[in-house]
């Protein structure tokens, strides 16, 4: 691997060490989105929650005056009394939650299960770029593109399932939540598709061999031809 090109891989690795920071946050947290009720009266307890891939967490908060943001139930920064609970991805039984029966709880397996291929993807990138700094093994950085890209591209159709799970459940009559917002652990998803797809794509053009200036620079590299 050339000077020039090492110089451009590790730019390029910093910045997906972003992305797979911003991807880490997001899937281990559960600030995807906010729930809220409507806010009949003041005075009075209300319960909003905030879920992720894993857990729905919900919090009770005793309203004293209209949120001046206009989201109902909340901030959802407010102390309150919080209970959590994790998402029984990979059992059934009949005691299922609020959120499994009532809320599509496929799309949420769903988005889950995308999102544990996205890190594959990016375990595999990472092993790939980082035996590309052996000697001779410059060929891996264009297997390691992809699989960057393969992770962005997991993680963020995780996010539309996530996002078609919310209305579907602010939608449903069967559930109190009529207002949502989109949380910081949402934005992290955002932020590693787009981190994850561009550094991908930037192995896959540095990987790329050298290509002449001229047209007839390679023919003036060439060796002459030896007559016997």
């Amino acid at each position: 691997m050339f000077e020039e090109q090492v110089t451009r891989v590790k730019i390029t690795s910093a910045v997906i060490l972003v992305g797979m920071a911003s991807m880490l946050a997001a899937v281990v947290t559960d600030h995807w989105a906010v729930l809220s009720p409507r806010v009949e009266k003041l005075n009075a307890t209300c319960e909003a929650a905030h879920f992720g891939l894993w857990r729905l967490c919900k919090k009770s908060i005793f309203i004293v005056e209209e949120d001046p943001e206009g989201k109902g139930c909340g901030p959802i920064s407010l102390p309150g009394a919080e209970n959590c609970s994790y998402f029984k991805h990979f059992t059934s039984g009949e005691e299922a939650e609020v959120f499994e029966v009532k809320t599509q709880k496929e799309y949420n397996i769903s988005a889950a299960a995308i999102a544990i291929f996205s890190l594959f993807f990016m375990f595999l990138g990472t092993l790939c770029v980082v035996l590309s700094f052996g000697k001779g093994r410059d060929y891996l950085l264009r297997p390691g593109g992809m699989f960057f890209a393969f992770a962005g591209l997991c993680i963020i159709i995780s996010v539309e399932v996530m996002r078609q799970s919310v209305k579907r459940m602010i939608d449903s009559d069967e559930t109190i939540w009529i207002e949502y917002y989109y949380s910081w652990s949402f934005t992290c998803a955002c932020a590693s598709f787009t981190l994850l797809i561009l550094s991908g794509g930037a192995l896959l053009l540095i990987s790329m061999p050298h290509m002449p200036r001229n047209p007839w620079e390679t023919c003036m590299d060439a060796e002459p031809d030896t007559l016997e």
